[in-house]
């Protein structure tokens, strides 16, 4: 028997075992079942093809355990596609002034060197000012101008912003404001971070 034919048999008996694609009345598909079956198809004929230029460990269980090692992939693939539909959910930003809500920043577990709780002390201030000072100018701007309440970006378009005045995207604002922070973060903590 050639490879072309073995290859259709064991490539059917893969498709068979993976979850329907399609609705009962035929007339709807499941975004989430078609991945799931293009990751774990492709997964195995990744490794198959693999196989026939190299020998590969990797299919040893396919041959001992075929059922189980793609319930494995399925598994896998399952994880995979539920994390890239979690990435997918859009953020919820203020309406008024275009910033993540406090919410999403937390969840986040971003880090705000402006914190009410600990802008307070004068210790702390001290330290942030030192910090801030290290950063580079472009970063050490937008830092000042959060510190001012100034917003990064509006949909009021008469606003001042710091994307507006410096000329930037919004994007590219918050790259170098969460750059900034991170920075802050490592020399404010002695570089545990």
């Amino acid at each position: 028997m050639g490879f072309e034919r073995l290859y259709k048999i064991l490539a059917e008996r893969v498709l068979r075992s993976l979850p329907r694609t399609e609705s009962a009345d035929g007339k709807t598909a499941s975004m989430t079942n078609t991945i799931i079956c293009d990751k774990v198809f492709d997964r195995f004929a990744e490794m198959l093809s693999r196989d026939r230029v190299e020998y590969s460990e990797k299919l040893d269980y396919f041959e001992i355990r075929f059922d189980g090692a793609l319930a494995s992939l399925k598994r896998d693939a399952k994880k995979q596609a539920r994390r890239d539909q979690n990435r997918s959910v859009s953020l919820e930003y203020d309406d008024e002034t275009g910033e993540l809500t406090e919410e999403v920043e937390r969840a986040a577990g971003s880090f705000d060197p402006f914190s009410q709780s600990e802008i307070d002390d004068p210790d702390y201030r001290s330290v942030l000012d030192a910090a801030i000072d290290t950063l580079p100018p472009e970063q050490m701007r937008i830092i000042e101008m959060l510190r001012m309440g100034v917003p990064i970006d509006s949909k009021d378009a008469d606003a001042v912003t710091i994307a507006k005045v410096l000329g930037k995207s919004e994007k590219t604002i918050r790259t170098h404001r969460d750059k900034a922070f991170a920075a802050l973060r490592a020399v404010m903590s002695g570089g545990d971070q």
